[in-house]
């Protein structure tokens, strides 16, 4: 039986947990059996946001080590703090919008660049796509659009279980109406930039 595993993470504000809810209503829609388990107490104050989305022949919420299919990161150095959960064929989407911690602000902690930990997933993964979403999202009308480019560029890889119709119809439901065309354009901009990727 099939299963698929994605594992969502990113800081509060981001749209992390509505993804997840997103994804969670195209299963529905598809008819495919999903379990999500979510860690969002920390969501409000800036905190680290993960969600596990588990498709198919599957019944607890939580990826085993090294059992992620797909990663979707908006936030460089979250994707690299994901790593337990990936494989060396872990297709990982990654937002390249840097989000300095307050430690690091204060000189508590130390936050390298984007393209330092982007370089340090790439030893550990095949392949890894990184993703202005923020300049993705201004371009179709906001940033806080960045989620659904994301869940776009998400949506084009190999073997995802998904179909984009149904992926449509969940933005639908999720948003409020004078948002849904704004999402829907996002999500459709990301996926044409996956394609290219993996034509």
């Amino acid at each position: 039986m099939m299963q698929y595993n994605i594992y969502i993470t990113g800081v509060g504000g981001q749209g992390v947990v509505k993804t997840s809810i997103v994804i969670g209503q195209a299963c529905i829609k598809q008819g495919l059996n999903v379990v999500t388990s979510e860690i969002h107490g920390m969501s409000q104050r800036g905190g680290v946001v993960p969600v596990e989305v588990r498709i198919g022949d599957v019944n607890g919420p939580i990826i085993k080590k090294g059992g992620a299919d797909l990663l979707l990161s908006f936030e460089p150095l979250e994707a690299l703090r994901a790593l337990p959960k990936l494989n060396e064929n872990t297709f990982a989407i990654v937002n390249t919008g840097e989000i300095v911690p307050f430690t690091a602000s204060l000189g508590i902690s130390e936050y390298l660049s984007s393209d330092e930990y982007l370089s340090e997933l790439k030893k550990y993964l095949k392949v890894v796509i990184p993703v202005n979403a923020e300049a993705i999202a201004k371009e179709v009308g906001d940033s806080i659009l960045s989620n659904m480019v994301i869940l776009g560029v998400g949506a084009s890889v190999p073997n995802f279980p998904l179909k984009k119709e149904f992926i449509v119809e969940a933005i639908k439901e999720s948003f409020k109406p004078r948002y849904v065309n704004l999402n829907i354009k996002a999500f459709e901009k990301g996926f044409e930039i996956g394609e290219a990727n993996f034509k």
